[in-house]
């Protein structure tokens, strides 16, 4: 069935992409990926692609650089063994955070990645839970836009007991978590940051004796989920559980994580974690290889996306 149909994968998050695989019930494509000895990117493909829809698995996350690079070069080769499609699958998608001109003099970083990967030879992208939705009018190919969220939803439903409420932490995640607490049936609260007149951040929403899930595409610093979960505990929620789709968790994040009153933190895999995330006891990771190779049949076989998500 799939003889016409290759996954290759670069170095970045080779454990989802054996999933996919695994999924999928196929091997993985067969190439070099390395290093010369000045640290050039090194890509042979090991086997024939003419003719085959490929695709190419790499989270453009840290180091971000060299993972974007090693995508390029890879597509790039695919494309000159004259692959018949390809698709790059970029769960984590980085510099997605640099997408629009907010002060003078700065890029839309998020645009240029975009023009680097259609220049490259990219057919079609595949990405989870970007930043801002307006990156998909970036490109000038075809952009899946899956929900990350989804895979959350069913990890934490099972959960409930009907005293949850959901909380937006900026104003910028208000529409997610409008979503995620729709699919669940709960309440919706918002992080207000006003700071006129002695006003301090707060939840805007009954949050007291109540479980508290914050949900966001994002956490680096975890900055933001951490001083949401003081606001929660300052109005006297009953506990407190984060949902994140893209752990980055860079510097100290997770110690921090660890000594705040997060109860439970629930990732998925988009981003390959470091012995130390692994070994944080509050981090749950939930796989969103089912998702992945469920999109990769349908864009095979060219059948409809957006029905996986109708059930939501």
């Amino acid at each position: 069935m799939w003889s016409r149909l290759t996954l290759f994968t670069g170095n970045s998050n080779t454990a989802l992409a054996q999933k996919v695989c695994s999924q999928l019930q196929i091997s993985p494509g067969k190439a070099l990926i390395g290093r010369f000895s000045d640290g050039e990117i090194r890509v042979e493909i090991g086997e024939n692609v003419r003719g085959i829809d490929t695709y190419v698995l790499q989270s453009t996350c840290p180091p971000v650089n060299e993972n974007l690079m090693e995508l390029l070069v890879v597509i790039d080769a695919l494309k000159r063994a004259s692959a018949r499609r390809i698709n790059a699958i970029i769960p984590y998608y980085g510099y997605g955070r640099q997408d629009q001109k907010d002060k003078p003099r700065v890029p839309i970083a998020a645009k240029v990645v975009a023009d680097l990967l259609t220049v490259a030879g990219a057919d079609r992208v595949i990405t989870i839970d970007l930043h801002a939705d307006q990156i998909q009018g970036f490109f000038h190919i075809p952009v899946e836009h899956l929900l990350g969220t989804t895979a959350l939803i069913d990890a934490i439903k099972s959960e409930l007991k009907g005293d949850e409420i959901v909380v937006a932490p900026d104003s910028g995640g208000t529409e997610r978590s409008r979503f995620f607490a729709a699919r669940l049936g709960l309440d919706l609260a918002l992080m207000d940051y006003r700071e006129e007149n002695g006003h301090h951040p707060e939840i805007v929403g009954n949050v007291k004796g109540r479980k508290v899930i914050i949900l966001d595409d994002i956490i680096d610093t975890g900055q933001t989920v951490l001083r949401t979960a003081s606001a929660a505990r300052e109005a006297k929620a009953g506990s407190v559980v984060v949902c994140v789709v893209h752990p980055v968790l860079s510097g100290i994040s997770v110690e921090k994580i660890e000594q705040s009153a997060i109860e439970k933190i629930l990732v998925t895999d988009t981003i390959a974690l470091s012995d130390k995330v692994k070994a944080c006891k509050k981090i749950e990771v939930v796989s969103i290889a089912p998702m992945l190779a469920e999109v990769i049949k349908r864009v095979h076989f060219e059948e409809s996306i957006s029905s996986i998500f109708r059930q939501y």
